[in-house]
């Protein structure tokens, strides 16, 4: 895929028939490519049902979040998190650079402060070097305007092309952010648009050039206003391969209580909900249907649409609203008494 007018960076390789895209070396791209959240829950399962561990993290397994917190001091813990997909675009400066964006993001849906990183690096023999070494470039850039630095990694050849980073940063014990701690009465602010999912199935040369912005920006200016406020946020969460419908789900069942999206107020990016109304679907639509007969299918489509390097989801009291979107977050709903489901209104 290209951005504005600019023709579509291919890969040269001696020898080769013609020339490589990377967006063609796979199935799927982005965190489009996140496996089914059945099977997530399976994995997740199995590993905390061997009882073998001894850590005393103070966030694991049970319940799941959006990166582990193990303590090191009274006033100091690590969080971690790995994150990794193929490539959603050809330019190999995007696609470095979404990825790093992405894999930081869940250390900031936690409160955290990005630290240190190690590269996840896998392509085929056919890439040129010179292309990984950009992908990889344009990540340690990317960690280091976060305040950070990427300090090593591990590299193969694999037949499909995949990157990302395992992030370690620090927070406070006592200021750790969690998918749990939504309350009735609460308001939901979200921190980016929604829909490059499609627009990276439409293929869009004219929309395009936005969704890579987005996608490019992390949370780091997000995580910082949601800190600054007086009162913290009670749930945070971010936006990623499960579209908004699929976390924000997840909040509200760790939570216990209902969240209601109001559809007249959700961010969307130019021109995705057009390519919603024209059929187009990204792969991880398949898995991620919701029986909502009352909701538009175009509209339906926005909020499963599997974001990459998506935006933060905050449930925070009204008192931080006015500050929050003056800070770029917009309300999209709010919280309300409920069993721990999402609804649309």
């Amino acid at each position: 895929m290209s951005c504005g007018t600019e023709p579509l960076t291919l890969i040269d390789k001696p020898g080769l028939q013609a020339p490589i895209r990377l967006r063609a070396l796979s199935g799927s791209g982005g965190c489009a490519a996140k496996a089914p959240p059945d099977l997530v829950s399976r994995l997740v399962e199995t590993v905390a049902a061997t009882g073998l561990t001894n850590v005393q993290e103070l966030v694991g397994l049970d319940p799941a979040d959006d990166a582990v917190v193990y303590p090191l001091a009274d006033d100091r813990a690590l969080v971690a998190t790995v994150d990794f997909f193929p490539p959603l675009v050809d330019d190999p400066d995007d696609y470095g650079t979404i990825a790093a964006a992405n894999a930081v993001s869940d250390i900031y849906a936690m409160g955290g402060e990005v630290v240190l990183a190690l590269t996840v690096c896998g392509f085929p023999a056919v890439v040129p070097d010179s292309v990984v070494a950009e992908v990889n470039r344009a990540a340690a850039a990317l960690v280091a305007s976060c305040g950070g630095a990427i300090l090593g990694g591990h590299s193969i050849r694999c037949a499909e092309p995949v990157f990302g980073l395992c992030v370690i940063g620090f927070l406070h014990p006592g200021k750790i952010w969690r998918k749990s701690g939504a309350q009735d009465g609460d308001v939901l602010m979200l921190s980016k648009q929604l829909g490059t999912g499609l627009l990276l199935s439409s293929r869009s040369e004219v929309h395009l050039p936005a969704a890579l912005r987005v996608m490019r920006a992390t949370n780091r200016a997000a995580a910082e206003a949601l800190r600054s406020q007086g009162h913290q946020p009670h749930a945070v969460t971010d936006i990623t391969g499960y579209g908004l419908l699929g976390h924000a789900g997840e909040m509200a069942r760790q939570s216990g209580v209902d969240l209601v999206v109001d559809t007249s107020l959700l961010p969307v990016l130019p021109g995705a909900l057009e390519a919603a109304a024209a059929g187009v679907r990204t792969s991880a639509h398949r898995y991620l249907k919701v029986g909502m007969n009352e909701v538009d299918p175009a509209v339906l489509a926005v909020l499963q649409d599997p974001q990459t390097s998506g935006g933060l989801l905050a449930a925070v009291p009204r008192e931080s609203v006015a500050a929050l979107e003056a800070a770029g977050f917009k309300r999209i709903g709010a919280v309300r008494a409920g069993s721990g489901e999402v609804r649309v209104a």
